[in-house]
């Protein structure tokens, strides 16, 4: 019998998630189901199973968090109780168990990034090989996809861009994994196709080629910036990561030392500002009235 493998789609959203799941599914993995339906945001399909999306987003709001949750306070700071992780780990594992078809599973919801840990001791518990593709854009064009949808600011944007390209990276370190660049995928699908069966060391040899074909509208790639990315922090945190990972996305080798330190940079000035902001919020707004 085939090992049974599954492929998750990790990173930041708007980064070509969907277009990556998609053509996966279209070269011979599986996809779980229900998906959630197109959008206008996303008129071919979010490609992601709305059961992993309920999961996550239950317990992500019982921890007051969302996707939109700039902090860390998830990745260290909050204490779980053993309850808890055991409760949502089996949550995951019977999801994962419940929507494997075949030896080939690929899963995109994007708050996995941030809660990877309970996902893959999910996986190990289903006697699932996990695996990893972590789609890379450039960071003002991902800044620019989330003001078209949501109205998101460039400061939360570069802020959330950070954040999960960082947890995406570094939580996939004992895995396969392998980096693809958005705009590489859309120019030539086939080859990054190849480096991904490669690097994982799946069957991605059934591929519908009508079907890719008819789903690779040029106009999916309705954001475009080049040159160095806005580093909205003061410092090169995000420009750095890009060009670092941009690189691992052309097969050169990631200097993970310079990313720990990028990261550890981050996580400092993250835990400063957002405990500045919760002290204040405790404040009243005239000391003297």
């Amino acid at each position: 019998m085939p090992e049974r493998q599954i492929i998750f789609v990790l990173g930041m959203g708007r980064s070509g998630t969907s277009a990556i799941t998609r053509i996966l599914a279209l070269c011979g993995a599986h996809l779980p189901e229900p998906l959630l339906g197109a959008s206008d945001s996303n008129l071919t399909g979010h490609w992601e199973p709305i059961d992993a999306i309920n999961i996550n987003n239950a317990f992500l709001s019982r921890h007051g968090a969302s996707w939109y949750d700039p902090t860390l306070r998830l990745q260290g700071e909050i204490a779980f109780s053993a309850q808890e992780k055991e409760a949502y780990i089996e949550q995951i594992r019977t999801f994962i168990e419940n929507s494997h078809a075949g030896s080939l599973l690929v899963i995109k919801e994007p708050r996995i990034a941030a809660l990877a840990y309970f996902w893959f001791e999910a996986s190990r518990r289903a006697s699932i090989a996990a695996k990893v593709v972590i789609p890379i854009r450039h960071p003002d064009q991902v800044a620019a996809s989330l003001a078209a949808r949501d109205g998101v600011s460039a400061e939360l944007a570069n802020v959330l861009w950070l954040k999960y390209n960082f947890m995406a990276e570094r939580c996939s370190r004992k895995l396969p994994r392998v980096f693809v660049e958005y705009v590489n995928f859309m120019s030539d699908w086939r080859k990054e196709i190849g480096r991904i069966s490669g690097r994982l060391a799946v069957d991605l040899s059934d591929a519908d080629e009508a079907a890719i074909g008819g789903f690779l509208d040029p106009d999916l790639h309705r954001q475009r910036s080049c040159g160095a990315p806005s580093d909205m922090l003061g410092q090169a945190w995000t420009s750095d990561t890009y060009i670092a990972l941009s690189a691992a996305a052309r097969d050169e080798p990631l200097n993970l030392q310079k990313i720990d330190a990028m990261f550890a940079a981050f996580v400092a000035c993250e835990r400063t500002f957002r405990r500045s902001l919760e002290d204040f919020s405790r404040r009243d707004l005239d000391p003297f009235l």
